[in-house]
């Protein structure tokens, strides 16, 4: 039942998100139309007052950093809400309303900015609350929790392969609001299932305050807390590039990327599915890589090494191409490549940061590690400004550059923070 309901809430959020910077681009924001959009002057005059005038390009790409950050870092208030106030069914159902009303009210202009608002608060109150509802279904020590978080990930990742597909296809042929609709339906459906499904959950926990004082930590204990946080900053470096792949990439794919096959030409939000698709593909290689004892930094390392390898693949896609665009096979390239840096990379993060925690921080380390992608994502969104002043192949370079450096830092800071943290 919560995989189901999940599968539904990234079928939604997903197909939305594939859509969203390339809505706000092409449409949204262009001169006659972005007057409609409520409250969207005064945000612009505030967006502006920090980065400077913004083409319509620019600030979608702004507005989708601000969302994302936003996104990434609300499931922590959420999940404290769902916790220590509602309960988790109750966030979980809350949380599903807000996102349904967010979506539905994406079909009208001038209800955009309260449509992201209400998603934000939705996407904080749903997520923060599933995953603990999965691991409460299983005592501790219970080794089919391992496998029941396998579903669930098979879950997300099978909404995220359907949902650009739907969603694009709706956007093409009945317009950008018959997307944002369907993902509003979408939602509905998760939802059902979710209040069909929660009489089996097991009894909520009562949360109780506790009045006993916490636990010092040890030396060994605050040494692995020292590089944790020394590792937070190098982690950005990772996310800034791969936040472009549902921002800039898109933008990128519609002007630069050569997508007509047999004289059809296949919708940007399409190539997002290949995100979902590629770690099914490559999870079980990486698993095994890992198996070989190859340390949990060193894998983060070259995983961003890999990353920039593929950002170096859409830079030589795009000077080889015929008439300034590069050719359909070098962005399913860059996609495969990313992918097996992410997988490298992501799940590993969060092992190590889950790992190498004391108890009673763990839940907080984790946030905070969470944290890194809403910095990125602002650091992203601020590039759409550099984006337009650069060729493609320079942006990518870029990129490529930043995360790159980011692998090369890990591999040189390895060493240092190995004798503090344990493996994952």
């Amino acid at each position: 039942m919560l995989a189901g309901t999940e599968l539904w809430d990234r079928i939604s959020f997903k197909g939305m998100q594939a859509l969203l910077v390339l809505y706000m681009a092409g449409e949204l924001l262009l001169p006659g139309r972005i007057g409609h959009v409520a409250g969207l002057g005064t945000a612009r005059a505030a967006i502006e007052a920090l980065t400077g005038p913004l083409s319509p390009q620019a600030l979608a790409a702004q507005i989708f950093g601000l969302y994302i950050a936003a996104v990434t870092m609300m499931p922590l208030i959420g999940g404290w809400i769902g916790d220590r106030w509602t309960g988790r069914r109750a966030a979980v159902t809350m949380g599903a309303l807000a996102m349904t009303m967010g979506h539905f009210a994406l079909a009208f202009d001038r209800t955009f900015l309260p449509a992201l608002a209400l998603l934000v608060v939705g996407v904080g109150l749903f997520r923060g609350n599933m995953t603990a509802q999965v691991r409460a279904l299983y005592a501790a020590g219970d080794t089919r929790a391992g496998d029941a978080f396998q579903v669930y990930m098979i879950a997300v990742n099978a909404g995220g392969v359907i949902a650009p597909l739907l969603t694009g296809t709706l956007a093409r042929t009945w317009g950008w609001h018959a997307g944002f609709a369907l993902a509003g339906f979408g939602m509905l459906v998760g939802l059902a299932i979710y209040r069909l499904g929660s009489r089996h959950l097991p009894p909520e926990p009562v949360r109780r305050r506790s009045d006993a004082p916490s636990t010092p930590l040890t030396k060994e204990e605050r040494g692995r807390l020292w590089a944790l946080a020394t590792l937070w900053p190098l982690m950005i470096g990772f996310w800034v590039a791969q936040s472009q792949v549902w921002n800039l990439y898109n933008l990128w794919a519609r002007d630069h990327l050569d997508r007509v096959v047999a004289g059809f030409e296949v919708p940007v939000p399409w190539l997002a599915s290949l995100d979902s698709l590629a770690p099914l593909l490559i999870a079980p290689l990486v698993i095994a890589f890992g198996r070989r004892g190859t340390h949990p930094l060193n894998r983060m390392a070259l995983g961003c090494v890999v990353f920039a390898g593929a950002c170096l693949l859409l830079v030589t896609g795009a000077a080889l191409g015929a008439g300034g665009k590069a050719a359909l096979g070098w962005a399913v390239a860059f996609h495969l490549a990313s992918n097996l840096g992410w997988v490298l990379f992501a799940p590993v993060e969060t092992g190590l940061y889950a790992s190498n925690a004391p108890e009673n921080w763990r839940g907080t380390m984790l946030g905070f590690a969470s944290l890194a992608v809403s910095a990125a994502s602002l650091i992203s969104g601020r590039m759409g400004g550099l984006y337009e002043r650069v060729s493609p192949e320079a942006f990518w370079a870029i990129n490529a550059g930043v995360v790159g450096g980011t692998g090369l830092a890990l591999f040189a800071a390895a060493p240092v923070l190995r004798k503090r943290l344990a493996s994952a």
